[in-house]
């Protein structure tokens, strides 16, 4: 494989000498290609088109030392070496149209010549991976004979490698920097659920790396706010960005007021717009804008936020000039958008655009086994908050978790609900203590809140008897069928903790094999209810 250095001339240290006394000194382009052990077929050697008699004496004196390497001038316009918007742009320019072939080349940028501003493009596009490549920095060396420090012309150098996995105690801390991260984002939360922890892991690295919008899809009460402000906290941590986190609801905005809230309007604008009104966009200048429930604006604010995401500007209302706003958008939503698209509901071009980074929060009754830690976690909040510690019975404890991981509890509210019960367990618990009639007082309040208390829907007919054990059973799994959308909604709460165990889980079949058992099907259930 041959090795290609590619780097600047350097217009003071490889001048240096302009006779026969420049040999001893050290020059770094002309000592790089004097490395025994680093031999360099082919040098590509930007400069200046003023400097060019420099270059080809440069060239000349490599040819002397290194017979074999081939030198390549190539002239490059830089009006001011110092300006790193002009480097960068003219390196980068560089990059993209410099036929690269790793296959067969391998591709070393020397970073010692040049401006500081040149070697930190150079570093910068080589960490970017715009030159697939390597960094080698050479050195002067001085020997020392007799009294005296006589200078070495080839010098010294250093290979530096990007790549950080090949750095075992630097990858580790990264690592660990990355988990930390993850667990913020959790707010310290240890979830169970595979799926879930996967999700996590996904947004934290999207969050870190990426200034596009997020889309957040699920039910009310599943975290998209709580977990918006958490890459909020994240990202101002990262000093990413500088702003405020700004949040709406888009189901509480309606007409004029709509507009108003969110692009801000021009006095005069309509009926008792007495003062101009900045808007919640500008708000979130340098910042992030959290926009729930997205699915309720309407398709006018659809298209100026579409403006606003695209080009980071757009018009107050009722208003001729435009204005300007950096933020970063998370969205979330209940609703399917992609139908809405097809009703006519969301613009399909803004639905695009917030679509890059999707996530499907799943609700409580899908992470039963995460119930346990998020009851800890609502437990140690309240004590925060109220600054009162309150625990539970061991049997008290028991009961409670057993119930709130049943397949009958339905959890519609998610983890508000389930944040509800705590709050009203540990404020009812009495010396500090959530004693089991506590726990029973509110397993019957969920219950009632469900709509238990209602006359329950008896068993479909079935072809045979069965026992009483098997029918308790499956009134518990048809309660969790009507309360679900889909075979596979139902068979993932119904199987939500042996499923992690499965490397391909097919909820949807076991639940449809369950239910065959009794002469059932999905249909007739679903049937028998409306």
């Amino acid at each position: 494989m041959k090795r290609v250095v590619i780097g600047v001339l350097g217009t003071v240290l490889d001048k240096r000498g302009k006779r026969e006394n420049r040999w001893n000194k050290w020059r770094p382009t002309v000592g790089l290609c004097q490395q025994p052990d680093v031999p360099i077929d082919r040098l590509e050697l930007l400069h200046q088109p003023r400097d060019r008699g420099m270059a080809e004496q440069v060239a000349q004196d490599i040819i002397q030392v290194s017979p074999t390497t081939e030198v390549k001038l190539i002239p490059v316009q830089l009006k001011n070496p110092w300006d790193i918007e002009e480097v960068y742009t003219t390196l980068l320019d560089f990059a993209e149209h410099y036929t690269f072939d790793p296959e067969n080349e391998e591709y070393l940028i020397h970073i010692t010549t040049g401006t500081h501003v040149v070697q930190i493009c150079w570093f910068l596009l080589t960490e970017a991976h715009y030159l697939p490549a390597k960094l080698i920095q050479t050195m002067p060396v001085r020997e020392r004979k007799e009294e005296e420090q006589v200078a070495v012309p080839a010098g010294n150098y250093s290979i530096i490698d990007l790549d950080l996995s090949r750095y075992d105690k630097i990858s580790t801390r990264f690592r660990q920097l990355s988990e930390n991260s993850v667990s913020y984002l959790k707010a310290g939360i240890a979830t169970r659920n595979a799926t879930f922890n996967r999700l996590i892991e996904e947004i934290e690295r999207v969050a870190i790396r990426s200034k596009a919008p997020i889309l957040m899809i699920g039910p009310t009460g599943a975290g998209k706010s709580f977990l918006a402000h958490r890459i909020y906290e994240l990202k101002l941590d990262r000093h990413q960005i500088s702003g405020q986190f700004v949040e709406v609801n888009c189901a509480t905005l309606r007409g004029d007021s709509a507009m108003s809230t969110l692009f801000g309007h021009v006095k005069g604008s309509f009926t008792g717009a007495q003062n101009d009104r900045s808007g919640l966009l500008r708000m979130a200048d340098n910042g992030m804008l959290f926009l729930d429930e997205i699915g309720e604006l309407g398709l006018d604010e659809q298209a100026m936020l579409l403006k606003a995401i695209e080009e980071k500007r757009f018009f107050p209302f009722g208003g001729d000039k435009e204005v300007q706003s950096h933020f970063q958008l998370i969205a979330g939503t209940h609703r399917d958008l992609r139908k809405q698209v097809s009703e006519g509901l969301f613009r399909e071009d803004l639905y695009a655009r917030i679509n890059l980074w999707t996530y499907h929060l799943p609700g409580l009754a899908q992470r039963s086994e995460d119930i346990e830690p998020n009851l800890d976690y609502e437990l140690a909040k309240f004590a925060r908050e109220q600054g009162e510690q309150n625990r539970f019975n061991v049997e008290s404890r028991r009961k409670y978790l057993s119930f709130a991981t049943s397949p009958g509890a339905l959890w519609s509210g998610n983890f508000r609900e389930l944040g509800a019960s705590v709050t009203r367990m540990a404020t009812l618990a009495e010396s500090g203590r959530i004693t089991d009639s506590v726990v029973c007082d509110e397993i019957a309040r969920l219950q009632n809140g469900w709509g238990y208390g209602a006359e329950e829907e008896p068993l479909p007919e079935l072809e045979q008897p069965i026992d009483l054990f098997d029918r308790y059973q499956l009134k518990s799994v048809l309660d969790v069928c009507r309360a679900s959308s889909s075979l596979s909604e139902a068979g993932r709460k119904l199987f939500a903790i042996s499923r992690q165990l499965k490397q391909n889980p097919n909820d949807a079949d076991r639940l449809r094999k369950y239910l065959a058992r009794f002469g059932l099907s999905w249909e007739k259930i679903k049937t028998s209810s409306e």
